[in-house]
């Protein structure tokens, strides 16, 4: 990723807002109500942003919402990018890109994603502890630009240790069930198998979901500190024996909106 690049989007915005972001938010498919909850709302849409794509995906405003939220400067993401619509890994990662040089430090993304681990349930909230990369691709692939980060960045703790705690002790304090476990990306659009859904039950994958993982690695290569929460939306092909389809998704992460709010909140008010 270019730093000249990254620098014509972040200067569009730092001439919208008037003041510097310490938390960064991507809210995932019906995730995106925390928004409603921010104060002083200043809200840019995608398609504003010089070299951003616009996203195209139901349930997705499409617009980035600043504020301040539980005493904290923050940046939300209400709705992102995705690999099946069509756009480079690269396009992806730019919203990370402008998050760090607007001043993020830490960055919270979720998602809605399949549970594949059997003892999961739909509505169950999951902190990533780990990933696995099926799409293939990786956004750091091409001309690496050194003042944005290193040409190998370590991803051994891609999903940061410190803020894991932090969510595992929230979690505990507001008497929220949680689960850990790890985020297996598959390009989609369309959903998985039950053999896939097998394969990646064998390979050691307890969620699988469509997105994330480029905003995650662009993340370490920058040097945000991520946490990731998935919702379990349903089970994935398969378990259940029965269709999938993404209205479901939504209806489980409508349900869960105010538990899934209450704990994201409280982990952002606790982040020094």
């Amino acid at each position: 990723m270019n730093f000249d690049y990254i620098s014509e989007s972040v200067n569009f915005i730092k001439n919208k807002i008037n003041f510097k972001p310490e938390v960064g938010i991507i809210l995932g498919s019906g995730l995106g109500n925390l928004a409603e909850q921010v104060e002083n709302k200043v809200i840019i849409k995608y398609s504003e942003v010089p070299n951003l794509p616009t996203s195209t995906v139901k349930g997705h405003a499409g617009q980035f919402v600043f504020g301040k939220f539980k005493g904290k400067n923050i940046m939300m993401m209400q709705g992102r990018f995705h690999y099946y619509e069509g756009y480079d890994m690269r396009n992806l990662s730019l919203p990370v890109y402008i998050m760090k040089y607007l001043g993020v430090e830490n960055l919270i993304v979720t998602n809605a994603a399949g549970g594949v681990n059997t003892e999961f349930y739909p509505g169950d909230l999951m902190l990533i502890k780990d990933h696995i990369n099926f799409a293939f691709s990786n956004p750091l692939i091409g001309k690496n630009d050194e003042l944005v980060g290193p040409r190998f960045p370590d991803m051994s703790t891609a999903y940061s240790r410190q803020l894991i705690a932090l969510a595992k002790k929230t979690a505990s304090r507001l008497n929220i069930k949680i689960v850990e476990g790890t985020y297996f990306m598959m390009t989609g659009p369309s959903y998985e198998t039950p053999a896939e859904i097998k394969m990646i039950r064998h390979l050691g994958g307890d969620a699988v979901g469509m997105s994330t993982v480029p905003e995650v690695i662009a993340a370490r290569h920058c040097g945000l500190q991520v946490l990731g929460i998935s919702c379990i939306t349903n089970m994935a092909a398969g378990i259940l024996d029965k269709p999938l389809n993404h209205e479901e998704v939504i209806e489980t992460s409508l349900k869960v909106k105010d538990k899934f709010i209450l704990l994201v909140s409280n982990i952002i008010e606790s982040i020094g």
